[in-house]
């Protein structure tokens, strides 16, 4: 498949129904009391007297949505947008006598304690390009982390090295507030698992992101949304839960939020602490020319942690005037993990006698440390213009120590080992200008440019144990330093015409970077250098065929960049006979990205996708010596993936609404290692989700998911796993808190299991961790509005609505 051929075969299409295409529409403007526009507003389309949803759409920038006319009857629009009074016009008929249709919409003077907390929030929410999970929806997303929380989102797969998979498809670009989080492998893993679900609002799932994003990203974009309040008045939120598994889990969270005229304040704190462990169960064989098995390696490893996780994020909005809004973000982390393991590494012959047998013992302390700063301007520069400029600057800390101790278990055995100490830094300068404008009611464009830097400095101090002294281990021992620079422009047109919504952008990104590896007295100093540019297409058609069905088209070209810490060849050690090594001759990955969907309403989704991996991103297994494995990543060839994906979201009863995704993928991997390699599988992943009103205040959760055999990585086959949990949610205190109680993985069958296969070896493996656990938090909701008449007029709702975090 060739995606210029298709891509213009769409177009003719799509081109062709428009010139046939001559539907009757209305378009809504909701402005606010002083006849500002309303942005991000939900519009619902309803039939007059049973109130059933025909479609919902939400207003843009300008205030403004756009609907089709429904077949023939009575209808009405609700209108829902937070800190308004929800608004219902009156009775229409279609078809409608007009075009248009303003919706002035008043301020609410709701206390956020009087909002009762109730289970009718939908957990998914589809729009174009674009799946939304909202976290505080699912009873049984109580006191996870952020990283489980993303294990059980629709699409969502995480490895047993903590990567992240999309629709199947691996490299995910992961965002935190629309800001990148610049980690990769162990340090993004840390962060997410020591980050709570409690300071998270919806799970963005970006599969084809606009021109307006990075391109990085092969599988698309997740976007973690933190929550923030900006409901007028003093305003917070309590929450403490306390988990049992195996160790005990614990997640607290604080947010507070003032807002007063032109000011609004807020913070957000969270507490993250929990023990837990993981074993891994590894069973490797060595095999001779001919095929038949030389040695084997029985290798059982039980790792314990103790992690900690504190999360600070505050800053203030200052609606200096209708048109100006200045923002301010602070964000720090402290997330630390101490941990221990034991392993024995038993040799064995080809008929499984044993050899030898070698005991290792581990401790490792992992620190990360994050200051952030974030500066935005958003700025109206006339009725169809805006102007957005962020800046941020990060630092991140890493330290990462490690002993190990190997001791021959034999009569007259060795005590030997390495003691390794791993600091890494990391800054990051990022600054962005966006620019929107809206011409006529059409059109919209909008252009913009993105410059960032990044500068590490990371070392590896190796000193190896002989059993009574510790010595230099320049072999392992080296100094790495790497800076990368990013700059793009990007444009996207976008416009509606009939019944189609059309948008096509293109971005150019220059990127390169600097590196050096610093030798000592036995190891010669090494630098390399790339300069590389490159642009990125893409852009929709979206035909809505009736109130009820709407089709889509989109295509994207995406490019994964080497993280640095998989460019620096320094060796991390796994255990006595397993290694881990960067990779300087590692290049970036470039796909195309195709899509067709269809939406009927918000109840039933359906995707078929395609994309094409050039270069493709691969773990790499190498031997050296007779024993020692070691694990890197390279280029290996190509990757072509057809997937097919169905969403239902349907309520069989008022008391009963159910949330249905699965995702099949078709699999064809190529690459060379040594030998020619060739893989494809089959694979489908499937999530269910049930919610059940009891009674007013009580609700309930059945969820789960299960994941196929499933192949990732050119060399490793993952075998089936899945899980289930169940969830009951009481509002208490007249509506103000809850209480949650839930249960993780009640059958214990979160497993990760798999073979690995690489030249004269194969590794059968299988991880279980702490995953089953019983939660039980506690919500409290407070505060004091202030009254609604005595608003500020510069507290400009449309740039409160954008305003970045």
């Amino acid at each position: 498949m060739k995606p210029v051929k298709y891509w213009l075969t769409i177009l003719h299409i799509c081109w062709s129904f428009m010139a046939i295409a001559q539907t009757k529409s209305i378009q809504l403007l909701v402005i606010d009391e002083q006849k500002r526009p309303i942005s991000n507003a939900t519009v619902q389309l309803l039939v007059a007297g049973s109130q059933n949803l025909i479609q919902s759409n939400a207003t843009d920038s300008a205030g403004q949505v756009l609907f089709y006319e429904p077949q023939k009857g009575d209808y009405l629009f609700k209108i829902i947008a937070l800190g308004y009074n929800t608004q219902l016009t009156k009775i229409l008929k279609s078809p409608f006598e007009g075009n248009s249709l303003v919706i002035n919409m008043k301020m609410g003077g709701k206390n956020l304690s009087d909002v009762t907390i109730s289970g009718k929030k939908q957990l998914i929410q589809h729009t174009q390009g674009k799946t939304i999970v909202n976290v505080d929806a699912a009873v049984t997303n109580t006191g996870t982390t952020v990283l489980e929380l993303l294990e059980k989102s629709p699409g969502v797969m995480v490895d047993k090295n903590g990567g992240l998979s999309l629709q199947g498809k691996s490299s995910v670009l992961v965002m935190i507030d629309d800001k990148q989080t610049y980690l990769s492998g162990t340090e993004l893993n840390n962060l997410l698992s020591n980050m709570s679900s409690s300071q998270v609002n919806q799970i963005e799932l970006i599969t084809n992101p606009s021109a307006k994003y990075d391109a990085s990203g092969n599988a698309g974009i997740i976007n973690i949304k933190t929550k923030k309040n900006k409901q007028e008045g003093f305003n917070g939120s309590i929450m403490a839960s306390a988990g049992q598994g195996k160790y005990y889990k614990n997640n607290n969270n604080l947010m507070l939020n003032y807002r007063k005229g032109r000011v609004n304040v807020f913070a957000n704190y969270s507490l993250n602490l929990n023990k837990s462990f993981t074993d891994i169960y590894a069973y490797r064989q060595y095999f001779s020319e001919n095929g038949t098995v030389e040695a084997i390696l029985d290798q059982p490893t039980t790792f314990f942690s103790k992690n900690n996780g504190h999360l600070l994020k505050t800053g203030l909005d200052i609606y200096a005037s209708d048109k100006t809004t200045i923002g301010l973000t602070l964000t720090g982390n402290l997330a630390g993990r101490l941990g221990n393991s034991e392993a024995t590494a038993t040799w064995k012959n080809a008929a499984a006698q044993v050899d030898s047998a070698v005991a290792t013992y581990s401790n490792t302390d992992f620190k990360l440390q994050n200051a952030a700063i974030n500066l935005n301007l958003r700025q109206s520069l006339s009725k169809s213009q805006d102007l957005s400029i962020d800046l941020d600057a990060l630092k991140y800390d890493i330290d990462n120590d490690q002993v190990f101790t190997n001791k021959l278990l034999a009569a007259g055995g060795y005590s030997r080992g390495s003691v390794a100490a791993i600091p890494s830094s990391l800054k990051i300068f990022a600054a962005k200008v966006d620019h929107t404008l809206r011409i006529g009611k059409k059109y919209k464009l909008e252009s913009g440019f993105k410059s960032s830097s990044i500068s590490t400095d990371n070392i590896a101090d190796y000193q190896l144990f002989d059993g009574t002294s510790l010595s230099e281990d320049l072999n392992k021992s080296n100094h790495f330093l790497y800076k990368e620079h990013i700059n793009a422009l990007y444009s996207s047109l976008e416009t509606k015409w009939g019944k189609f919504n059309i948008q096509a952008g293109l971005r150019y990104e220059n990127t390169n970077y600097d590196a050096h590896q610093l030798g000592n007295s036995i190891k010669p100093d090494s630098a390399f250098s790339r300069t590389y540019s490159n642009l990125f297409p893409s852009g929709y058609i979206s035909y809505e065929a009736d109130s009820l069905n709407t089709f889509s088209f989109t295509v994207s070209r995406r490019i994964d960049r080497p993280a640095y810490q998989k460019l620096n060849p320094f060796v991390f050690i796994i255990n006595k006979y397993t290694y881990q090594r960067g990779n300087p001759f590692f290049l970036p990955q470039y796909s195309w990205n195709l899509e067709l969907s269809h939406q009927f309403k918000q109840l039933l989704s359906t995707t078929f996708s395609y994309s094409r991996i050039n270069d493709y991103f691969s773990q790499l297994f190498l031997s050296e010596g007779t024993d020692i494995l070691v694990y890197t990543e390279g280029n290996v060839g190509k990757v072509h993936n057809l997937s097919l994906s169905i969403a239902l979201q349907v309520s069989p009863w008022s008391w009963w609404s159910v949330n249905a995704q699965s995702t099949f993928n078709r699999k064809e991997l190529k690459g060379y290692q040594n030998v020619n390699y060739s893989s494809s599988i089959n694979q489908l992943q499937s999530s269910l989700s049930n919610q059940f009103t009891i009674n007013k205040g009580l609700s309930a959760e059945l969820s789960g998911y299960y994941i196929t055999k499933a192949r990732n990585d050119l060399q490793e086959l993952l075998y089936p796993t899945g899980q289930v949990s169940l969830g009951l949610a009481q509002t208490i205190l007249k509506g103000k808190g809850s209480l949650k109680l839930s249960a993780r993985d009640i059958f214990y069958t979160q497993a990760m299991e798999g073979l690995t296969d690489f030249p004269g070896a194969n590794e059968y493996f299988i991880l279980t961790r702490d995953s089953r656990v019983i939660n039980l938090a506690f919500t409290y909701r407070f505060g004091k509005p202030l009254k609604a008449a005595k608003r500020s007029s510069g507290s400009a709702t449309d740039e409160m609505n954008r305003a970045g975090s």
